[in-house]
């Protein structure tokens, strides 16, 4: 039944057609279980795993190097000349692309585990009325129409209507749902008259999967499964469809780009060279045509830099240690550098930006003269046990022994509570066990004192004045809160005397009062009009400032009324609870936690927005946004500020300019969450949300990056790319920080990765268009690609960071990963990188004095060798000489990588201002990768699996004087993007100029 928040429980049993003394019969609960189901959330199958290991292949650069392997195996089982080595390329290849794909498959995040957490907050089992019998059933068997029992700690099974509550009070946590901080005190008699009433304001209705905290009721099921408001959370998790990450994306756009690339190239060296297919040193057409479809194989091999995914991994691998010890501990890898890319982020304000520990801050009572208020300022934000105590600045101690008025207020708050206190040794932290106002009063109490002597353990002073008002005023009997009094009382024994202590709501407590303490010394007097306005304008007062505002009160010598022995509901103790005597407020708040101002200080000059979205009240909520920074103190909210209710009822147009322009939205529900990412996604932002409870999961999902808290729902945690171990929101930005730093240093190894790629592109597309024999083997390019490059590039990724980071503007979502300049940059190195690897073969065959020396035209027309100079001795292109040529080609593809790796440091600047030994870890990878390779060189084994041979000295001398030239070039490269590009990066802000 939809909607029986806004029927009276006579109609909603009506419609369902139950008896509440009866219940259901069995055939009435067959009928409904045959329309409606059982009352289970539906379990998604779990994908399968072969899906995820295709998922892997579909990538272009994959399905190149997934041909290219095909080609070279196909090729070998036909080459009886080369035997087992012939199967060293596609085996090697084929090696990569299962590592690639185990890598892949193993960080696949779904929502199947946050679906599977859900089922954590499904009740067992239920008690119910069914053919006028109570029973037990499992709560999957109910059905709308069941009448069900619920009490204190119990579960709820099912969204139900409240028929009857049989205690005095009752209360639910619907933290889960609704991001509240309190429990929510419910009443079967409200009807909710508007049909779109939030979770919050449906105070007559239990939902399923949250818990009963105080009290006992009766209720009819009226929606179950994935009808109940935490079915529609699955659905919505379930619903969600997880985009790709923007550097994912970008990553993906170059990689597609780059297959076309080439491909495009591989067919165009085949089809140049269809001329030389029938060279004599082939044999025949077919032989040729085979000789140069290798040759486009190893085109395709060189192009694709097949360590790239490795490295990106390895690199957010180390952001993530590195942010784990700044307790942001990453659950999905990519969301490290989508972090770098956030432009808003969407906070929950308990908890994150406050310390959801309530403290009173303001302990007020009406002065001597009696026309004006004491405020005494308490100090301390925590359940810490101590604090000093101030009027108008300056400490006051003993209050409690000095003003007798002060002394009874602190008995109220004492005695008129069940709340505990508790210390952890091990973290060495204080918390509250109970209502928060009540620890809050708590805490106020040990700090008005008598205090403990300075000496005591942490353990002494949890209630050691609280326990001497105890024993001083025993408890008779408690009268608990409720709904409609908006007050709770305690009988105690004062003396000879009964007396009753009362805190409650100040409107409620005054209009029950006739009388006040006046002064420190306790004098009593009528409370008139006056007084009355006085009190009432300083709660108002309290309320815009952020606080929460508890009124206390007492009545003396109330053992004559006779009410108090037969008191049994609500109204009866709301007649106990009159001619009541005013003793003064307390007010306190959630405070905002210390570090949070400049964290959104530091998030606006990056140029990030910050939106607070709460379960709170919007008068609360709009003074914690004032005081941290959301807001100025003075700054009119029309526009910015929005209740989840207010923001459904806006038409399209208004919700996008909402979205656009809004830093706060209160009292929402998970729909709002999830409809304010949608807009923002569609206006090109990139979406942090934060979120703690069940509620929230759908939106974490949505978001670009889900960050969720480390005392949240294990649904929350599931549902989201990064744990928040401390719930702290200055996490985040270092969070931001660090996957800026990332981002920046994932271009560097990628420029240095892609060079070298297009360099040996470059290198096999010169040696082909020349005539030349193959300068690099498949097999060499795939060892660069992999082991020597991929060293050096995961070194690059502890670069320090650049000292601006955090001064300039998120990058858009839309922003290539490799624009114009970068490009120009990559393929002007690269160039020079093939060029070089070809002179250094060609330098071997013609200048080394130790080879054979022949011509250009003699080099350039090998295939031709035997049938046109045969006497210079054609086995040179194929024995030991084209094996050291091919190593001096190696050689100087490695060390000019080394010397890019140098470059990588920084992207504009130069070696000479920032130094080697910035990233000593880099320098220990270029010594690694040159050890590695002279290991290849001069190990007899990788010489035959590699065909290579050692270099003498005088060879090692061209590999130097040919390789050093990149670093000159670069530097001048560098230079022109410190002239002309670099400017352009920081954020044109005048704002942020001043603030730094």
């Amino acid at each position: 039944m939809e909607s029986a928040f806004a029927s009276p429980t006579e109609k909603v049993l009506s419609t369902l057609g139950v008896n509440p003394k009866t219940g259901l019969t069995d055939d009435q609960v067959i009928a409904s279980r045959t329309k409606h189901g059982k009352n289970v959330i539906p379990e998604e199958p779990p994908t399968p795993i072969w899906e995820l290991i295709l998922e892997q292949f579909k990538d272009q650069l994959v399905i190149i190097l997934l041909g290219s392997a095909a080609v070279s195996f196909v090729l070998a089982l036909f080459d009886n000349e080369e035997g087992w080595s012939a199967f060293v390329d596609p085996a090697v290849i084929l090696t990569i692309l299962i590592l690639n794909a185990v890598v892949g498959v193993s960080q696949e995040s779904s929502a199947e585990k946050a679906i599977a957490a859900l089922q954590e907050y499904s009740a067992n089992s239920a008690n119910v009325i069914r053919n006028g019998q109570v029973s037990r059933v499992k709560a999957e068997e109910l059905v709308p129409g069941d009448v069900v029992s619920v009490h204190i700690g119990d579960r709820i099974p099912a969204d139900c209507r409240i028929i009857a509550i049989e205690s005095n009070s009752f209360n639910v946590d619907q933290a889960i749902l609704t991001g509240e901080s309190e429990s929510v005190g419910k009443d079967c008699d409200h009807v909710v008259k508007d049909e779109k009433a939030v979770l919050q304001d449906q105070t007559n209705m239990l939902f399923s999967g949250t818990t009963v905290v105080t009290g006992r009721a009766k209720a009819v099921v009226v929606l179950t499964g994935s009808q109940t408001a935490i079915g529609d959370i699955h659905e919505s998790i379930t619903a969600q469809i997880s985009e790709p990450t923007p550097l994912k994306q970008k990553l993906n756009d170059f990689g597609d780009s780059l297959a076309k690339v080439i491909t495009v190239i591989c067919i165009l060296v085949w089809l140049i060279n269809i001329p030389h297919f029938s060279d004599p040193s082939h044999g025949s057409f077919t032989k040729g045509a085979i000789y140069y479809l290798k040759i486009a194989v190893s085109l395709g091999v060189a192009a694709i830099p097949e360590g790239l995914a490795v490295v990106i991994t390895t690199c957010l691998a180390l952001g993530t240690r590195k942010m784990a010890a700044k307790n942001a501990v990453v659950r999905s890898l990519p969301s490290v550098e989508t972090l770098g890319s956030c432009s808003v982020i969407c906070s929950d304000k308990t908890g994150t930006l406050t310390t959801n520990q309530m403290s009173v801050s303001k302990l007020v009572y009406i002065g001597e003269s009696g026309s004006d208020l004491v405020e005494h300022d308490v100090e301390g934000t925590t359940f810490a046990p101590k604090g000093s105590i101030s009027l108008r600045g300056q400490t006051v101690t003993d209050l409690t022994r000095s003003s007798a008025t002060v002394r009874q207020m602190t008995e109220v708050a004492a005695v008129c509570n069940d709340s505990k206190l508790a210390y952890d040794a091990a973290k060495g932290t204080f918390s509250n066990v109970g209502e928060p106002t009540e620890g809050a009063l708590r805490v106020l109490v040990e700090k008005l004192g008598p205090c403990a002597p300075s000496n005591s353990n942490p353990e002494d002073c949890l209630h050691y004045a609280s326990s001497q008002y105890e024993s001083q005023l025993p408890r008779l009997s408690t009268y608990e809160f409720s709904r409609d009094r908006k007050s709770m009382s305690v009988l105690v024994q004062n003396g000879q005397e009964k007396k009753l202590l009362v805190k409650g709501a100040p409107e409620s407590v005054l209009e029950r009062c006739t009388h006040t303490l006046v002064g420190a010394n306790g004098k009593r007097q009528p409370l008139n009009s006056k007084l009355t306005d006085l009190i009432a304008k300083e709660v108002v007062d309290y309320g815009n400032r952020g606080l929460r505002v508890i009124a206390l009160a007492s009545v003396d010598n109330i053992g004559e009324n006779p009410a108090l022995k037969s008191a049994k509901s609500t109204a009866q103790y709301a007649q106990i609870e009159q001619n009541m005597t005013f003793l003064g407020l307390v007010g306190m708040l959630d405070p905002p936690r210390p570090e949070v101002a400049a964290s959104i200080r530091h998030c606006k000059n990056a140029g990030i927005r910050v939106i607070v979205i709460t379960g709170d009240n919007r008068n609360t909520a709009e003074s914690i946004c004032r005081q941290i920074g959301v807001f100025d103190e003075y700054e009119d909210l029309k526009g910015k500020s929005f209740t989840g209710r207010e923001f459904e009822n806006l038409s399209d147009s208004e919700a996008k300019e909402a979205a656009r322009n809004a830093s706060l939205f209160s009292r929402v529900e998970p729909s709002h969450k999830s409809k304010l990412v949608d807009l923002l996604q569609q206006q090109g932002e990139v979406v942090a949300m934060t979120g703690d409870g069940v509620n929230d999961a759908p939106a974490l999902k949505k978001a670009d990056i889900g960050v969720a808290m480390g005392s949240g729902t294990d649904v929350s945690k599931l549902a989201a790319d990064m744990v928040l171990a401390d719930d702290n929101f200055a996490t985040i930005e270092v969070a931001i920080e660090e996957g800026r730093s990332i981002y920046n240093n994932t271009q560097q190894f990628i420029r240095y990765l892609i060079s070298s790629n297009i360099g040996e592109v470059v290198s096999i597309f010169l040696t082909a268009a020349l005539g030349m024999p193959e300068a690099l083997i498949p097999v060499q390019l795939l060892w660069v690609n992999l082991v020597t490059d991929g060293l050096p590039a995961t070194a690059l990724s502890f670069n320090p960071p650049d000292h601006d980071i955090m001064k300039r503007q998120p990058r858009k979502r839309d922003e290539p990963l490799i624009g114009g300049w970068l490009f120009f940059r990559y393929l002007v190195i690269g160039t020079y990188v093939g060029v070089a690897t070809v002179a250094g073969y060609a330098w071997w065959f013609m200048y080394n004095p130790e080879g054979p020396q022949i011509s250009f035209y003699h080099l350039s027309r090998f295939h031709r060798c035997s049938a046109d100079f045969p006497e210079i001795g054609c086995q040179m292109f194929s024995n030991s000489s084209a094996k050291s040529a091919s190593t001096v080609s190696l050689s100087i593809l490695v060390v000019i990588e080394m010397f890019n790796a140098m470059n990588a440091l920084s992207s504009s600047e130069s070696l000479l201002s920032l130094p080697l030994w910035a990233n000593m870890k880099l320098v220990y990878a270029i010594t690694l990768s040159m050890a590695l390779h002279f290991a290849l060189l001069y190990t007899p084994f990788l010489q035959n699996l590699f065909s290579i041979l050692p270099l003498n000295w005088l060879e090692w001398k061209a590999v130097l004087y040919i390789s050093a030239p990149v670093i000159l070039i670069d530097e001048v490269l560098k230079a022109i993007e410190r002239s002309y590009f670099s400017q352009k990066k920081a954020i044109k802000s005048t704002k942020a100029k001043k603030e730094n």
